[in-house]
This record gives structure tokens, sequence and C-alpha cells, in this order.
């Protein structure tokens, strides 16, 4: 590594990432302690529960004893020792190398062993445990912290919206129409269905609210659509034979190295959404795709579907598709809405009411 800089902002600006580069270091080396001093904890509780026997309140007494040989040390209260006894008790007996589910008949084998356990904090395994019902969904969960990186926030909303039960389950024509890495790839990008529930709109939407919404609202869109994605625009303009078509949204997948041709249609889906979709993943591919990128893939985001008929109108496609739903917060038509007192009206009322 250079040392010498000829201008002072450079030398401050790497005395700044060297400082912050060690400070990741050591917060990550102190929550890896932490994770397998717990595990070892609940480990020696599971392994020695004959020396509790006819105690109903023995972690109450257990958490009493450490506090008072270790009065300055916090983690060791009553539920924080049930959750440490629980975490030892969920995940013991799991190979490094754990098949945790089938998913669209496409196996996902994730790496799962002490080695990824401690590298999330503590407070998102006590989340995971608390909002998971099995051991598959909680593996997922680790293992989608990981390689997301998400804050406790962010797997607190992936956790209550389910992604778990989402991921992987639209139906796509993908095994046909891509290689197998990238169709295992691409099949787990997809989710069904998708949560806009950070949009509010009316019951019966065009599909230009629903794009204007979305792209307003693109870092909320960006999380939900996953990891990998990169926005390049909204209507955006293709010409062939010298007459304009407009995409409804377009990205760029970092991981996957394609164009993603995204369709919204605010009502069910219908068999021809799927041969405008392949007409536009056609012009993508000649236009705009390079020899570096893989084919592009479409997503068509319908306001409802029939799954046989989603099926027979991908079976001779040849381009890749991938058909889910929507769901969002609907909106109070506006003869009622004006009818409902604002916050301002609530407080008033309940003022002359106290």
């Amino acid at each position: 590594m250079n040392l010498k800089f000829s201008k002072y902002p450079d030398f401050i600006l790497e005395i700044k990432t060297q400082i912050l580069s060690s400070q990741q270091k050591a917060a990550l080396s102190i929550n890896k302690e932490l994770i397998l001093l717990y595990w070892n904890i609940g480990k020696m509780i599971f392994e020695n529960q004959s020396l509790f026997e006819g105690r109903n309140n023995y972690i109450e007494k257990l958490s009493k004893d450490i506090k008072s040989e270790f009065p300055d040390i916090s983690g060791f209260s009553r539920s924080n020792l049930f959750n440490i006894r629980k975490f030892f008790n969920f995940y013991n007996g799991f190979s490094v190398q754990q098949l945790v589910g089938l998913k669209n008949d496409v196996s996902i084998q994730q790496v799962v062993g002490l080695d990824e356990l401690v590298a999330i904090p503590w407070g998102h395994h006590v989340l995971i445990l608390e909002k998971t019902k099995n051991k598959e969904e909680a593996l997922f969960y680790v293992n989608e912290t990981i390689k997301n990186n998400w804050s406790r926030s962010i797997l607190s909303i992936q956790l209550k919206q389910n992604l778990f039960e989402r991921q992987g389950k639209a139906i796509n024509n993908f095994d046909k129409t891509l290689q197998t890495s990238q169709a295992q790839l691409a099949n787990q990008l997809l989710k069904d269905p998708y949560n806009f529930d950070f949009l509010t709109l009316e019951s019966k939407v065009h599909e230009l609210e629903i794009e204007k919404q979305l792209t307003e609202n693109i870092t909320k869109f960006l999380l939900e659509l996953g990891k990998g994605f990169a926005y390049i625009g909204r209507q955006y303009p293709i010409e062939i034979s010298k007459k304009s078509y407009a995409i409804d949204l377009l990205f760029y997948h970092i991981t996957l190295r394609c164009y993603v041709v995204i369709e919204l249609k605010s009502v069910e889906f219908e068999p021809e959404f799927a041969g405008k979709l392949n007409f536009y993943l056609s012009a993508v591919d000649d236009l705009l795709k390079t020899e570096q990128d893989n084919p592009s893939i479409g997503i068509l985001l319908c306001n409802g579907k029939n799954g046989i008929e989603v099926e027979y109108s991908l079976k001779d496609i040849n381009k890749p598709i991938g058909v889910s739903e929507y769901t969002f917060t609907e909106k109070l038509p506006k003869i009622y809405e004006k009818n409902i007192p604002t916050v301002d009206e609530f407080e008033q009322l309940l003022k002359e009411n106290s």
C-alpha cells in the first residue's frame, strides 16, 4: 500500500477509511465471541438439565447467580437466558451443508454452520427465533441477512412481509429458456405476491399511476425487488421499424448480468400480456444487450392471475418470463375520505369530550 500522499484530503480520507475498517473488524470480532459464548452456555444448559430437575424457576436462579458474579456484565437476564437456551436447541445438530428445501423443483443449497451463525448480531437471532415457525424458515433469514447485510429494522420488515413464503414462488418458464445456473438464480429472484403496501392506491388505479408511485418510492421499491437491481428508467423508449414503444420499467440486475423488463397491469392476467412482454424482451436483446450480458428477463406484475392460464401462456414462449401478483393498500374513495376527521380534528374532538 502506498502511504505517501500528494494532497492532504487524500491523506485524511485514507486515515478515516482505516479507522472505519478497524472499527468494523473489532465489532465483528466482538459479535463472534458473544455468539460463541451464548452457544456454549446454551449447550451447557442443554447438557446439564439434570441439575435443575424439580426446579421450575431454574433459569431465573441461573440469571441471579451469574449477575451476582458479574454485576457489570449485561446479557444474562432471565428472558435472554431463555433465548440462549432456545438458540442452541434450535440449531443443534445442523451440519455445515444443510439442504433446506425445494422451491419450484429447484433445490436451494444453503451453507449454515457456526461460522454463519456468528456472522449476524444477537438481536437479529432473537428476532428470527421469535418470528419464524421452523428451522428451514429461520435458516433462510440467516442466509439472507448475511447475503444482503440487512440491518435489524430491514430484517424485521422482511419477516413481517413474509419474504420466505413469497420468494421463488412466481410461475415462470426459466427452466426452459435459461441455462441451469441462471434459471436457479432468476427463480430465487422472483416473489409472489410482491408487497406494495408502501403505496396508497384506489382500487381502479391505472398502470401509469402505479409506475409513478413506484418510482417516487424507488428506495422502497428496490428493497421489495431485492438485492442487485439497478433502476434504468420508467416508460423507457424503444424504436422498432420507425414505430415507438415504451417499456413500463427497465432495470439491470448486477448478479444475473442481464436487463430486467417489468410490465405492470392493473387488471388480472390475460394471455396476450405474455406475448407483448416477449416482444419487448426481443427488442431489448437486439437493441440494448451486449455480448457480455445474459438474456434479458421479463417480470409481469398483475392484479390477480389464474395459474393454469399463466402456465399455458408461457408454455411455448421462448423468452424468460415470470408472472406474479402484487398487493397494495387500498385508498378510500374521496366520497368517504372527506367525512373522515383529520388528526387535528380528531384531537379537538377528544379535548371536547374529555
